[in-house]
């Protein structure tokens, strides 16, 4: 017959003069000691190994310093668990002791996914660590990680939410990433974030398909010349419009990246978003101006092409406000001129596998096993062709074309 509450509160602190504790069978293998000195303790019984074994559970006090009948009953059902699943319920008590002692913090799980997994295998790791310094640790990186609850990571991505919906999206898809990797590895364990989704914590990105007409486009090419606009986001947009790279290829390119005898952009796997190599022709009307760059970036003694490498987070804000010093009646970033780019190219008649070269797309398809060629003259002459979309009407209104 199982123990109630009640008979365990009766005998608490009743001494005997039994010499070995009196024993009350409860169920599923707990028992209860009843001790000569009126202490009551839990007790799981089982056989391991082809051996009796017993553990202790903890004391039963009436009061928070022990634990209560539920919760003895609770580690009873843990411990036939393990026992079900091959494992030893003494070892594994250990263990959970040992990690209550020294518990696995957010910090330390999240470290783990970085330094074992994620600086190998995402790209931008570096803003991610930023992120989670930012807006996690502060918050929560000292907590246990099995303490930390689903309310604490919404209270994180709550308030990284009000300031950047999207970027909280992506927080969370990368610690809800890092748990699991934790988890899969029995590094550390915690389900706190498997029942959120993105839309709970933040914002999905929306699909953009903002283009920028012929007008918009030669704006942004008057404005990255003018002496008042900030010289390295000035050089950036440059770039952008020549080639069509992400703002990423840019922001990181260096001096070694750029041939000015062959005239090519190869640029690195460690800057791809596709981890590949990718190698642009420098078109004739821009390598005056690459030159320029290079020129100015020795002298400040900078292996970066812009002078200097600025946070991402920077770089994108800056471009999303250009829009408004331009009086342009839409928001656009700097993605939007790549998009643009390539728009317009099409519209203009160049092959689309030669516009998805020069953006630095993987082939679709067929293509991508059996194309193994930058198919340089092509690309070059697309870019040529592009510059001259770009600066013929700048040249009819007397207006400075692409600097160099």
């Amino acid at each position: 017959m199982a123990v109630s509450d009640s008979k365990l509160r009766a005998l608490l602190g009743k001494k005997h003069s039994d010499k070995y504790p009196r024993r009350l069978a409860d169920r599923g293998g707990l028992s209860i000691l009843h001790r000569g000195s009126g202490v009551l303790s839990f007790e799981f019984r089982y056989r391991f190994a082809g051996k009796q074994n017993a553990v202790t559970l903890g004391t039963y006090t009436n009061n928070d310093a022990g634990i209560k009948l539920a919760e003895a009953r609770r580690k009873a059902e843990q411990c036939q668990a393990w026992l079900d699943d091959g494992r030893n319920p003494a070892t594994m008590l250990k263990l959970a002791k040992n990690e209550r002692l020294k518990p696995v913090t957010v910090r330390d799980a999240l470290g783990y996914w970085i330094n074992n997994y994620a600086k190998e295998n995402r790209r931008n790791i570096d803003r991610h660590i930023m992120q989670l310094e930012k807006w996690v640790y502060p918050r929560i990186g000292e907590l246990p990680l099995a303490d930390c609850e689903t309310r604490h990571w919404l209270e994180v991505f709550d308030a990284y939410r009000k300031t950047a919906p999207v970027a909280a999206g992506y927080c969370f898809q990368l610690c809800k990433q890092a748990l699991k990797y934790c988890r899969v590895r029995r590094y550390a364990t915690s389900n706190a974030l498997d029942d959120l989704t993105v839309v709970d914590v933040g914002k999905k990105q929306g699909k953009r398909d903002r283009i920028l007409n012929m007008d918009e486009l030669r704006d942004v090419l008057r404005w990255s010349g003018e002496i008042t606009t900030n010289r390295y986001y000035g050089n950036l947009a440059c770039l952008l419009l020549a080639f069509g790279a992400r703002s990423q290829e840019v922001r990181l390119s260096q001096l070694r990246e750029w041939d000015l005898d062959a005239c090519t952009w190869t640029v690195p796997t460690a800057h791809s978003k596709t981890s590949t190599k990718i190698i642009r022709p420098i078109p004739d009307r821009v390598k005056p101006f690459i030159k320029e760059l290079m020129t100015h970036a020795k002298v400040n003694k900078s292996i970066y092409l812009l002078g200097e490498l600025k946070r991402p987070e920077a770089v994108s804000q800056a471009g999303r406000q250009i829009w408004k010093r331009l009086q342009h009646k839409e928001p656009w970033t700097w993605h939007d001129l790549r998009r643009s780019l390539a728009t317009h190219l099409n519209e203009a008649g160049v092959a689309p596998h030669v516009v998805e070269l020069i953006l630095g797309h993987t082939l679709p398809g067929v293509m991508a096993h059996y194309v193994h060629t930058s198919r340089l003259p092509e690309q070059k002459a697309a870019l040529e062709l592009w510059q001259n979309i770009l600066n013929d009407q700048e040249e009819q209104n007397n207006v400075v074309n692409l600097r160099g």
